[in-house]
């Protein structure tokens, strides 16, 4: 299946070689409308489906951005949504067999650090993988990565310091944490939010680690950033809705876009 969809996209984009790839989450997707050559609907693609959630328009994007040959997914596919954890992967391995060395995944979280405030964006140090499953598991495929991966550094040090300095030279406040995922879809209580604080979470959602571990396994690059759209239960008073995550990466898009263009320049 990963061969039939690789070569389904090579006959689309006529030679078209992407270095960079982009996960864009709950409304993070006008980076991909800005610049957009051609785009590929997930339903068309053998081995992708269709999005289910409000935010992400279900497209694979090709575009030229400062003159990076880019791939950006218009919205993923979550764990809670049905799929398994490797379909929930599968476009990253795509990727990797596309060319791409280095994927930016991106995601709205709920923010556990009482310091960070909604539209805030955070650089992603590090993870910790609450799902109960790994993406991992089953047969390994030698050519792309080892069976058993080094975790030490899935998010590139070097790229976590350019997007810091980048994001001072844009006057971008930029926080820095330790992204956690658990499955969803419902949101967390308070309780289980008071663990994500003790255990060293400074921010809470529901993908990005799955992604990122088959990333780095294949040997690309990472750098993470999530926008945090809501203070997590328990942290905040006020209650959680999707509509609200929305609300709070509309707010946070130009900045958010901003950064990853120049991100995307300097890397």
């Amino acid at each position: 299946m990963l061969d039939s969809a690789v070569n389904f996209i090579k006959g689309k984009i006529d030679g078209f070689k992407p270095e960079i790839g982009i996960i864009l989450g709950s409304g993070l997707g006008d980076l991909a409308d800005e610049f957009c050559k051609v785009a590929i609907p997930y339903s068309d693609i053998p081995g992708f489906e269709a999005s289910t959630v409000s935010g992400h328009k279900g497209r694979l994007v090709f575009a030229e951005i400062n003159g990076k040959n880019v791939v950006m997914m218009q919205g993923r596919f979550h764990f809670y949504e049905g799929h398994s954890i490797q379909k929930v992967v599968f476009p990253v391995k795509v990727m990797k067999k596309l060319g791409v060395e280095t994927l930016i995944v991106t995601n709205a979280a709920g923010g556990v650090n009482p310091a960070f405030n909604p539209s805030d964006l955070m650089i992603i140090t590090d993870h910790i993988n609450y799902m109960g499953v790994n993406p991992l598991i089953g047969a390994n495929d030698d050519s792309m990565g080892d069976r058993f991966p080094d975790m030490s550094e899935v998010y590139t040090l070097e790229y976590i310091e350019l997007v810091k300095k980048i994001a001072s030279k844009l006057g971008i406040d930029l926080q820095e944490g330790v992204y956690m995922a658990l499955t969803g879809p419902s949101y967390e209580t308070p309780a289980e939010v008071r663990m994500a604080r003790v255990i060293g979470a400074d921010a809470v959602g529901m993908s990005t680690v799955p992604e990122a571990v088959t990333a780095s396994w294949a040997g690309m690059k990472v750098i993470g950033l999530s926008c945090i759209c809501n203070s997590a239960a328990g942290v905040s008073t006020v209650g959680l809705s999707h509509s609200d995550v929305i609300h709070a990466a509309n707010v946070a898009k130009d900045r958010f876009k901003t950064l990853v263009k120049d991100v995307i320049k300097e890397i």
